[in-house]
């Protein structure tokens, strides 16, 4: 991933760095140099109240000659922005008006404050009439909205970019926000629409500045794992070519999808172990870590006991390497909350699934979503006749 990191947006760079600062799992060695990297950057940038924050909350030290030398250089650049903007809008043309604000937006993304940033660029899109330029400052609010994890901005911003791409817009920026509606779709546990987005990204991916191509496709085949059914899943990635091609850089995901596909249960636990460390370390997968975990789960332990109508647990705790006990307790859990179409009869050690009636599940929800009607009608026609 090294050789792309260049290409990548250097505030969401920033934003893996603080993420790994604060990080438990992290060796303090490691933090010394990533401590180290973030001052440098967040001083050179004038990001004074990144400072602050950080200074606040003890990832940083504080030092005040540093704070109050990144405000003077603040307050001596926006003069001289202010200055260009003037000098454009009384000398100048439209074009150079638009620069001189878009000039303005662009800096204060660089120093991070984000509420001038979005009130600068609401300024621009006014002088903007281009649609692929207003597409792009719509893209600025995207990486500021993945920087400071607001979900809420990145929602909105992805709707009007859609109604910009209404009024026109190229294939190159309609393929990019693809990408990043699929982070965000994965980054609030909708895994579904971005294994989708994902897949449909590979042989278009040109969103270097969000991740590398080696991210893109830890992303892709993730989603794609807990998303898509066995024979989706061959055709779309196991012999997708462009995920083949980068697959074998990625410690631990070849080994882990290709065992999964082949039903090798004992080297996908142990792909599995080294697969749940790096989400641990992604910033976008942290937070869904546990729920992520339980449904790699679901789908390994579904595969296997839709080859067989009955199984002893000894077979099955075979088959993955692990205890009887572990399995048991496994299994437990994952019935219990019906994720798993089985029962444990205990006394003979053996699992017995019951696989569900798709046609008779389709008539219970009928006959439910039926009754739910009619009780509303009822209550409706009460109100009425009064």
């Amino acid at each position: 991933m090294e050789d792309q990191q260049q290409q990548q947006q250097p505030h969401l760079h920033l934003a893996n760095q603080l993420f790994l600062l604060q990080h438990s799992d992290i060796a303090d060695i490691e933090k010394v140099t990533l401590r180290d990297d973030v001052t440098s950057y967040v001083i050179s940038n004038d990001m004074a109240l990144l400072y602050e924050s950080l200074c606040s909350s003890a990832v940083l030290e504080f030092d005040e000659k540093v704070l109050d030398a990144m405000r003077v250089r603040i307050d001596e650049e926006v003069k001289k922005l202010d200055e260009k903007i003037a000098d454009a809008e009384e000398n100048l043309g439209e074009s150079e008006v638009r620069e001189a604000h878009l000039a303005k937006s662009l800096f204060y993304i660089r120093i991070g404050d984000k509420d001038k940033a979005l009130e600068q660029l609401k300024v621009t899109e006014g002088k903007t009439v281009a649609v692929g330029q207003r597409m792009d400052l719509v893209f600025y609010t995207l990486q500021m909205g993945f920087f400071y994890m607001d979900f809420d901005l990145i929602s909105k911003s992805i709707d009007k970019a859609k109604k910009l791409f209404e009024e026109g817009g190229d294939w190159e920026r309609k393929n990019r926000l693809k990408v990043y509606e699929a982070l965000y779709c994965m980054s609030t546990r909708n895994f579904k629409k971005a294994a989708d987005l994902f897949l449909d990204s590979t042989s278009t991916f040109t969103t270097y500045d969000l991740f590398p191509y080696d991210t893109f496709i830890f992303y892709t085949v993730l989603t794609s794992i807990i998303s898509l059914d066995r024979v989706s899943l061959k055709q779309k990635v196991v012999d997708a070519p462009e995920i083949l091609t980068v697959i074998g850089k990625i410690p631990y995901l070849s080994e882990f999808m290709n065992s999964l596909y082949d039903c090798q249960y004992k080297s996908f636990f142990s792909a599995f172990a080294g697969i749940a460390e790096h989400i641990k370390l992604d910033r976008y997968l942290n937070s869904h870590f546990r729920y992520f975990m339980r449904e790699i789960r679901t789908v390994v332990y579904s595969q296997f006991l839709e080859s067989y109508k009955s199984v002893t647990v000894e077979a099955m705790a075979n088959a993955f390497g692990v205890t009887v006990d572990f399995i048991d307790l496994e299994l437990s859990r994952f019935i219990a909350a019906g994720k798993l179409h089985c029962k444990i009869d205990k006394v003979a050690g053996v699992l017995e699934t019951n696989r569900p009636d798709a046609k008779n599940a389709l008539y219970q929800a009928t006959i439910k979503q039926g009754d739910f009607l009619l009780n509303r009608i009822q209550k409706l026609s009460r109100v009425i006749d009064l």
